[in-house]
């Protein structure tokens, strides 16, 4: 705001002062109206790089790591499968930057409208009529927001297409998907898919950017009419000597910069106004978060179960779907027992363990730990007490001995603790093998070691032994990426860890496996149908039940006899 005035009158005094020929007076004139357009270009350069800089570390450092940090202590795991979620993370990860650029559009616009004041009063100073372009210039502001609230529309409705198109390129960029796509030579394919996706969120964005440019034009021609007006009336007032030669000098440089004054504040308004775009995925986020984190539970579980884990008439179904997950499931698991869970893809195995994990909460009925709802019980604490290997277990590429610290984090740097988790899970023999053992760090990607489907999943089975104390022991298909051999091993270990928790601290033993060689020799065998429980009992009261067990467990023996 100051800056421009001086400059302006500088250079007026300049000119007016060669005209009158003092000498002195025209050049600290000049040197004045110099001083001060060097720092315009010096504010010009600061107000460039600092808040690019600014807005890119809070951005990725603080807001970023606020959100991914919250939704990973989300209770429940529903919200990764909710398109509206993802698709705002989505846009809050592409709008990092400019959050915080908001702020910085904000103070500019204010700078902006102070510095076309100081314009404004120059030219008013010098023909009143000019300050009616103050009325002019509202009109591309308001073009510009509505041209901007069209492109915020079609940048939320092309997100799911965009996350497509992301997902379709990690596909065939990646090194476990580029196998399979080189193999079917299908990589042809999924690019065209991927250019499909694309092609459909760009034509949206195209046509609000088609609608967004006639607001703009509309509205930058009304004011260009205007401004062309007023240059015209000051020509005719400094031609019939209504003026001075410093007055002319005074009234370009004015007009010039008052252009570039109008648009710049036009666009740092509209920014500011359209902030919503870029803060209303977090804003949501937040909220969304926010109503997710209540309601976790009160109440700590007990350092032993005496009678166990009860499902009473337990209903599920996941978002999005029509049929029940789980429909009126009613079981005890008994303290210090092993029970199985068997049945087949789709039946509701998985689901009854993700229950168990508090991953999800039952739509209808309950789920007691020692006759306490697990609804009721502190969820970290819940957790605190489950030692879990998951069909779907995670490939942590870190060094190997938080690999499999990472069980449990009270411990992570507990080496015998880790070596004595690694024997268990028959992975120390690989450990031996690796260039720097416990610290070799894993994933071809980081410079480290590749492993093998089996060998990750070894590594996440001595993942699942850190804890010792176990309240609730599960394997989720623990084994599926094993051979016959290990597997058998592997069971072996476990089940004589089963036997030890259960005996010691009443630890219950949940076993999903559609493997029936893997069951056998549980306390309980629970037969999953269609999401329902349709037989209960051992190994021998299955079989002589002689029905949907039976068919199943004959299945598989002819299968491996075969």
């Amino acid at each position: 705001m100051v800056v421009l005035p001086v400059s302006t009158l500088a250079l007026r005094g300049a000119v007016d002062s060669a005209g009158d020929h003092d000498a002195h007076r025209a050049v600290f004139s000049a040197a004045l109206a110099a001083v001060a357009f060097a720092a315009t270009a010096w504010f010009r350069q600061l107000g460039e790089s600092v808040p690019q800089y600014i807005g890119n570390r809070v951005g990725r450092l603080v807001l970023h790591d606020r959100i991914h940090r919250d939704l990973a202590t989300i209770d429940g795991l529903e919200h990764l499968e909710r398109p509206e979620v993802l698709d705002r993370l989505a846009l809050a990860r592409r709008s990092q930057s400019r959050v915080m650029a908001t702020l910085w559009n904000a103070l500019r616009a204010c700078a902006g409208i102070l510095r076309l004041i100081a314009s404004l009063l120059l030219m008013g100073s010098l023909n009143p009529w000019l300050l009616l372009l103050v009325v002019f210039a509202g009109v591309p502001v308001w073009c510009d927001h509505r041209s901007r609230a069209l492109l915020a529309d079609a940048e939320v409705a092309a997100a799911g297409q965009y996350r497509l198109q992301q997902h379709l390129f990690s596909l065939s960029t990646g090194f476990d998907s580029g196998k399979e796509l080189r193999t079917a030579g299908a990589g042809r394919r999924v690019v065209e898919l991927q250019e499909s996706a694309w092609n459909e969120a760009v034509r949206g964005r195209m046509r609000a950017h088609a609608r967004a440019a006639c607001w703009t034009i509309c509205g930058w021609t009304v004011f260009t009419t205007a401004f062309v007006a007023g240059l015209g009336l000051m020509a005719y007032q400094a031609l019939h000597g209504n003026g001075t030669s410093g007055d002319v000098v005074l009234t370009i440089v004015v007009a010039t910069s008052l252009h570039q004054t109008v648009q710049n504040t036009a666009n740092y308004t509209a920014e500011t106004a359209n902030s919503g775009t870029y803060i209303e995925p977090y804003l949501w986020l937040r909220k969304y978060i926010g109503n997710l984190s209540t309601g976790s539970g009160t109440v700590q579980p007990s350092q032993s179960l005496t009678t166990g884990i009860v499902f009473e008439d337990v209903s599920f179904r996941y978002h999005g779907t029509e049929g029940k997950a789980l429909d009126g499931v009613s079981a005890a698991l008994d303290a210090g027992s092993v029970v199985a869970i068997v049945g087949e893809y789709g039946s509701g195995k998985t689901t009854m363990a993700k229950l168990l994990n508090k991953f999800y909460t039952p739509d209808t009925g309950r789920i007691l730990v020692d006759g306490v709802d697990m609804q009721m019980l502190v969820t970290a604490s819940w957790r605190e007490r489950i030692s879990a290997t998951f069909q779907d277990f995670g490939r942590f590429r870190t060094k190997m001995s938080e690999g499999i610290g990472l069980g449990d984090l009270a411990h992570i740097d507990d080496a015998a603790r880790i070596q004595s988790a690694a024997e268990f899970a028959c992975v120390d023999e690989l450990i031996e093998r690796l260039p720097d053992g416990l610290s070799s760090q894993l994933g071809r990607a980081l410079g480290g070691v590749e492993l093998s489907e089996g060998q990750w999943q070894r590594v996440a089975l001595a993942r699942g032994a850190m804890r010792e104390r176990p309240l609730l022991f599960m394997l989720d298909e623990p084994t599926a990426s094993l051979d016959a051999a290990a597997e058998r091993a592997v069971y072996e270990r476990y089940m004589e860890r089963a036997r030890r928790i259960g005996r010691d601290y009443g630890a219950v033993t949940v076993i999903v496996s559609h493997r029936f060689s893997t069951v056998r020799s549980a306390d309980k065998i629970l037969v999953m149908q269609g999401g329902r429980l349709v037989e209960m009992g051992t190994h021998v009261e299955l079989l002589a039940l002689n029905g949907l067990y039976a068919e199943l467990y004959s299945i598989h023996e002819s299968a491996y006899q075969t």
